[in-house]
């Protein structure tokens, strides 16, 4: 059999095998992601595997490089990597898709029992601290008092009396009889 038609049938085996899995996504005919444990569980890691043109005789491409795995620090994954090594080298010329993530599942606690959480320097920020923080601003800019032209202030000099007060009845409509 050629490499493609190993790849074919490796294909539509995964396929069959992971109809309705979650955990199982299929990325192109030749690449895969796998996530390892639940979403909710901090020890899950997702493995990216692709094929190169000819796998299996060639080692399949595999990445812990997702997105999903930032919070998993960079030891970790170098030696699950080394440990997936292993069993890719062990099944070289063999559809061995299947048996590394099934390899993957049974020691995801051996494979993470040195996980320490990545704690990233992005700073959450409630949307009630947002809101508070924009109404102090907008309150000091409203307690500021508005600007008046020269010729605004002459004409409202021009209205009030002594005490800096609009004359009684200063802005009322005139009823025009016909």
């Amino acid at each position: 059999m050629t490499a493609n038609e190993d790849q074919e049938m490796e294909l539509e085996a995964l396929r069959s095998i992971y109809e309705g899995d979650d955990c199982f996504k299929e990325l192109s005919s030749v690449s895969f992601q796998f996530r390892i444990g639940d979403v909710d569980d901090p020890k899950s890691f997702l493995l990216e595997v692709s094929w190169p043109e000819n796998y299996p005789e060639t080692a399949p491409h595999i990445s812990l490089d997702t997105f999903f795995n930032n919070r998993i620090s960079l030891e970790t994954k170098q030696y699950i990597l080394s440990k997936m090594s292993e069993q890719v080298e062990a099944n070289l010329g063999t559809a061995m898709m299947y048996t590394l993530f099934e390899w993957a599942k049974e020691n995801q606690e051996t494979l993470m029992e040195n996980h320490q959480p990545v704690t990233t320097a992005v700073t959450l920020i409630s949307n009630s601290d947002v809101m508070n923080n924009s109404t102090s601003v907008s309150k000091k800019k409203k307690d500021k008092k508005e600007q008046l032209t020269k010729s605004q202030k002459r004409k409202l000099i021009g209205r009030t009396d002594n005490k800096g007060e609009l004359p009684r009845g200063w802005n009322w409509v005139d009823v025009i009889k016909s």
